[in-house]
């Protein structure tokens, strides 16, 4: 059982209002003036948009819960660790607070369903939260390579992981994961008629898109799965 009271009243504070891309109608018309594929999928899914909401500590501790489950799994969890901060959400997504995961044993976390490396990587998240190791409040002045250094810092969180977060909650818009399977399908389903493709291969197609390479693999993403993901 927690060993402190668990409340979470200046988490609650978090925004979970929906925050758009600037740069996006920018960047389609980029992407349509300068790659015929991306002409096409812009046409076929322009009326989508990448999104982001919530705050950097609740979203990295879902990419750590979600890790090598289902997404259903995942969720249950996730669901479980909320209730058991008391916490309310419309969309079960949070905010979860820094300060309530720590006060919380190792033990409780395991008996919601967290494999004990997760909750290791967790309370290693949350340190580096508390402790200052991760700058928040630089990372709109840090370029990206910057950003996923420190986070890949933390245990639990690699490169792909960072990149994931540089787009979906920091909405960067020249990400090209080329770690990412989705990213390497489309490319192989959408420029070279389904062969298997290099990560030189993808790269180079994603010359065309810059300085939107984000956006240019968000769209490919759409070609494999119509429903934007939610993290």
């Amino acid at each position: 059982m927690p060993n402190a009271p668990l409340s979470t009243a200046g988490a609650a504070q978090a925004s979970t209002t929906l925050v758009t891309p600037t740069y996006w109608d920018d960047a389609c018309k980029h992407l349509v003036k300068r790659d015929r594929v991306m002409r096409k999928l812009v046409a076929e899914h322009g009326h989508a948009r990448l999104y982001t909401r919530g705050d950097a500590f609740t979203t990295l501790a879902r990419s750590i819960v979600g890790q090598q489950v289902s997404v259903k799994s995942a969720q249950a969890v996730w669901n479980r660790l909320l209730a058991l901060f008391q916490v309310e959400s419309e969309d079960s997504r949070g905010p979860l607070d820094v300060q309530a995961l720590l006060r919380v044993e190792a033990g409780t976390l395991r008996e919601i369903g967290l494999s004990a490396r997760k909750v290791d990587y967790l309370l290693d998240l949350a340190g580096h939260f508390d402790n200052g190791q991760v700058h928040v409040h630089d990372w709109q002045k840090m370029d990206d390579e910057a950003i996923i250094e420190e986070l890949t810092d933390i245990r639990g969180i690699g490169r792909w992981t960072a990149e994931m977060f540089l787009i979906f909650h920091l909405l960067r818009p020249n990400v090209l994961p080329l770690d990412d399977v989705g990213l390497i399908k489309g490319i192989s389903q959408n420029y070279f008629s389904g062969e298997p493709v290099s990560r030189a291969e993808a790269r180079d197609v994603a010359e065309a898109w810059a300085p939107y390479r984000t956006v240019g693999t968000w769209y490919l993403w759409r070609s494999l799965d119509p429903l934007p993901a939610d993290h």
